[in-house]
């Protein structure tokens, strides 16, 4: 699904030379490197404050800790994505709210936002899944009327700009009032382990969450806050400072194969192709936008409705060639997540996806050879 190694390649004396400079300083926790990949993420993504921990799922924990959520409140989030969302609304005592996500973009469903919204709630997380921006401008509008936080899960969109009804654009992750990524190894901006960082443009609250990611010290051995230990590593930060100047070429090499895998299934008559649109602004639902990039494609998922993702999927395994189903059990129906307010009539997008989605090779090294050969494969299944 990833091509590390031809991405290493590539890179492989930029990457060498600022791990042996880690190696040569001795200096493995909060070191130089921290401190400069710090300034220069927050340069790119043109925010005020970037602050590094241990790993993505971290990063969404350590954000809601910042914003002095409390035991009970709730906290809306989509059905469809990875568990660590929710996993950390739970583990904070929190109530986690599951709504559905939008057929056509797989992000949260704006209606069922609003629908799920109570005197409870105090934040709505959206999730940019597989590198698709939620559509923010609704999301900041519901959250300014309802006095509510904006948590911006953004571990697969590091690097997406959305673009918003009036024209401007931000960063995704810097919109809401705070927002988490992953480095994980095999994201559009990894490292060669764990890593995660949040970014907020409030002063106050970036420096709440610099002391929890520090066992709550500003001063050493002086506690002033109920902390964690998460802490970016020198290595991986060296890893991610090489990696960050390709990082805008890494996503247009990824919007391109997703234009060139769109194309082969255009004509399918049983296979839905991603979709860009976000907003009201964007005309761009049908086919891959040669100008936006509020989707940088972390992942390229089909929908196949004719009930065959499955026989796709033993024969793309047959012939070699990776795929992943993300996500095949939604998050109401997992038993650490099951509660007796869902109801799966409510869930009608996200349990449909988890029958229908099946994502293809997506990675910087893809050439036309593998994408041919690739789609050749899925439409002698699905279309036959």
């Amino acid at each position: 699904m990833v091509d590390l190694k031809g991405q290493y390649e590539k890179i492989k004396n930029q990457v060498n030379e600022s791990v042996l400079d880690v190696l040569d300083s001795t200096a493995y926790i909060n070191g130089p490197q921290v401190k400069a990949f710090e300034k220069e993420l927050a340069e790119y993504l043109d925010v005020k404050h970037v602050i590094p921990c241990a790993n993505g799922t971290d990063a969404l924990q350590i954000s809601m800790m910042g914003l002095g959520l409390k035991p009970g409140d709730e906290v809306i989030t989509a059905d469809f994505t990875f568990a660590a969302t929710v996993e950390v609304i739970a583990l904070l005592q929190l109530t986690p709210v599951l709504v559905d996500v939008d057929p056509a973009t797989f992000n949260i469903d704006i209606a069922a936002i609003e629908k799920a919204i109570t005197p409870k709630t105090k934040a709505i997380v959206p999730v940019h899944l597989f590198g698709h921006v939620a559509n923010m401008d609704a999301i900041i509008d519901l959250a300014k009327k309802h006095e509510l936080y904006v948590i911006e899960d953004n571990a697969q969109a590091i690097g997406a700009n959305y673009t918003f009804e009036n024209g401007s654009q931000q960063k995704a992750g810097v919109i809401g009032n705070v927002g988490a990524t992953s480095f994980f190894p095999s994201k559009n901006l990894g490292c060669y382990g764990d890593g995660g960082a949040i970014f907020t443009n409030d002063d106050d609250l970036a420096h709440t969450i610099r002391g929890i990611v520090n066992h709550g010290m500003y001063k050493r051995y002086h506690h002033d806050v109920v902390g964690v230990n998460s802490r970016l590593d020198s290595v991986q930060a060296a890893v991610l400072r090489a990696k960050l100047p390709h990082l805008d070429r890494y996503n247009a090499a990824r919007r391109d194969a997703a234009r060139k895998y769109t194309a082969h299934f255009s004509t399918a008559k049983n296979i839905v192709t991603p979709s860009t649109e976000t907003n009201k602004k964007c005309d761009n639902s049908k086919g891959i936008c040669d100008t936006c990039d509020c989707h940088v494609f972390h992942q390229y998922t089909l929908r196949v409705t004719n009930g065959k993702r499955d026989a796709l999927a033993e024969r793309l395994q047959s012939e070699g060639i990776p795929h992943g189903i993300y996500y095949p059990i939604p998050l109401h129906q997992q038993k650490a997540y099951s509660d007796e307010r869902y109801v799966d009539a409510d869930f009608k997008v996200t349990n449909q996806l988890s029958d229908e989605v099946i994502s293809l090779p997506m990675h910087t090294e893809l050439d036309d050879e593998q994408i041919n050969h690739i789609a050749k494969i899925v439409l002698e299944v699905v279309e036959a």
